[in-house]
């Protein structure tokens, strides 16, 4: 069974459903028609990634501080995690893997705030399916892309309803929207308030990575490595559709970060 046909088998049974939106969503829907979209749909509950990502940012920065001879590199991204265990597994000590990525943290939220519900993941990667199955069953996620989300959507004549200015997410956060573009985690954990700049690299596309592990393993200062696997970040995902270019992409989500009438 499919990840699609499992989620209208569970929508048909009226299962008690979470949805969890990813912060890329601004590049495929306006916000509050998501949370329209996907409660017409049959969701009890709506919220942001965006929460779990605080809860990384979090750990992210206690392990820097609390161990100021450490180094790490940062583990969010599903597909360089897979990566570095297939192709590099000398460097898997250095994954902060005591932070939870964003999805992971979310999903923790989801089943203390709402016991009972499932928790479904929505947004633009595919590999996330398999951090919920491989890494994380006991979470029982469910995970669809964008491509997915539109496809029911669609099927359900839902995807031209129009929003609910009532609507709005159920937990929400604010400043790690930004999440979804290279450099988001660093730029919202406030690590440059402890972490000097030559400290730092910030890195996105599968290209780069054997260069980067390389420099991290030849250059010592270099204590923290913000990557992820698709170039410009997750709003370059597969599971995205849309003809916007990646400096676009990345617009949208910033304009839906910095909007006062989400905060």
């Amino acid at each position: 069974m499919t990840d699609i046909e499992q989620l209208k088998t569970l929508l048909e049974k009226k299962e008690h459903l979470v949805a969890m939106v990813a912060p890329s969503f601004p590049i495929m829907y306006g916000y509050p028609e998501i949370v329209t979209k996907l409660k017409a749909l049959g969701f009890e509950y709506v919220v942001e990634v965006s929460a779990g990502a605080k809860k990384t940012n979090e750990a992210v920065a206690k392990l820097l501080k609390a161990n100021p001879e450490s180094r790490f590199i940062t583990s969010p991204c599903a597909s360089f995690v897979r990566y570095v265990r297939t192709k590099h597994p000398e460097f898997l000590k250095y994954l902060a893997f005591q932070a939870d990525s964003p999805m992971v943290a979310t999903a923790k939220i989801v089943h203390e705030t709402y016991p009972d519900y499932k928790p479904v993941f929505i947004g633009p990667c595919v590999v996330k399916k398999l951090e919920a199955s491989e890494d994380y069953p006991e979470l029982n996620m469910l995970v669809l892309t964008y491509r997915e989300l539109e496809q029911i959507l669609k099927e359900k004549n839902l995807s031209t309803i129009a929003a609910n200015p009532n609507d709005k997410f159920d937990i929400s956060e604010g400043p790690t929207r930004i999440y979804p573009f290279d450099g988001g985690l660093t730029e919202s954990s406030g690590i440059r308030s402890f972490l000097k700049d030559d400290e730092i690299r910030i890195i996105s596309g599968y290209k780069n990575c054997e260069a980067t592990l390389k420099e991290f393993e030849e250059n010592k200062k270099i204590r923290f490595v913000d990557i992820l696997f698709c170039e410009g970040g997750c709003i370059n995902g597969p599971g995205v559709s849309s003809p916007l270019s990646v400096p676009d992409r990345k617009k949208k989500v910033l304009e839906y970060a910095g909007s006062s009438k989400n905060a």
